[in-house]
């Protein structure tokens, strides 16, 4: 007798496809598989897969890939004038009490100047008057902030005065430094370059034969605590920005024309 069997029933469409494509798959998979091991480095896979894999396809933090623009091997120290050693110029009022020291407003400054350069990415020594880190210091550059009298001279005694060593080792970067330093803080705080008093003291300021000598140094006072008190006083974030840029005008090698020659005072 004739042995009669049912047609099996016709693939639909959606599994004569998935039929096709598996051994595809399969194929691409294993291809994949093979070169990804071939061109890893050794190791990637040791530890946990999975947490590998997440760190490889999340995204970092921008702060994490970004490129710094700082300046992170760059020394700089500052000098804050008289601090730890004796008060400087005085301001008194009517009764002989003192209201404003020269220690004391230096401080100020120079405070805010190392935290305006630490921002910028410097490495920034805030130093006293006789720090014995002063013996030997090596830095791209030393600046000491000082301020002038503040009883009355006259109408003339306005502005701020600036020196270099004389006996500097590299007399055109020191030239450079004073002339950025004239330039920038002239411009940022408005204050006139005040050449015909600077004093022996300023020209051989301590500080100049202690340190290295290949460190470039100078010294600045910053304005007359007379005249000038209002913006030394009340805006000394000022007088400091202008001393900042007057070392990145160094540090980064920016046009400025050279500083006029000054005229001495015993």
């Amino acid at each position: 007798m004739e042995e009669k069997y049912d047609r099996p029933a016709e693939a639909s469409p959606q599994r004569r496809d998935s039929v096709r494509i598996l051994p595809v798959v399969f194929g691409v998979s294993l291809f994949l598989a093979t070169l990804f091991t071939a061109w890893t480095p050794a190791g990637l896979f040791s530890g946990n897969l999975s947490d590998k894999l997440t760190l490889l396809l999340t995204s970092q933090p921008e702060d994490q890939i970004a490129i710094s623009t700082s300046y992170p091997q760059l020394h700089i120290g500052i000098v804050s004038g008289h601090w730890g050693y004796d008060s400087g110029a005085v301001c008194l009022d009517g009764n002989g009490e003192v209201t404003l020291t020269e220690a004391d407003l230096n401080l100020k400054i120079a405070t805010l100047i190392q935290q305006k350069l630490t921002q910028s990415g410097f490495q920034v020594d805030l130093l006293q008057e006789f720090d014995p880190r002063l013996d030997g210091y090596n830095a791209v550059a030393l600046v000491s902030i000082h301020n002038d009298s503040c009883a009355f001279i006259d109408e003339n005694a306005t502005g701020f005065k600036l020196s270099a060593a004389m006996d500097t080792r590299d007399v055109n970067r020191a030239t450079r430094l004073t002339s950025c330093l004239r330039d920038r803080y002239a411009s940022t705080t408005g204050l006139a370059f005040h050449p015909g008093s600077i004093t022996s003291d300023m020209r051989e300021y301590h500080a100049f034969t202690e340190i290295h000598d290949t460190t470039i140094a100078a010294i600045i006072e910053t304005g007359f605590m007379n005249l000038d008190r209002d913006i030394l006083t009340q805006h000394p974030e000022v007088i400091a920005e202008g001393i900042v840029r007057g070392i990145e005008c160094f540090v980064n090698n920016e046009s400025v024309a050279p500083a006029p020659l000054p005229t001495f005072s015993p």
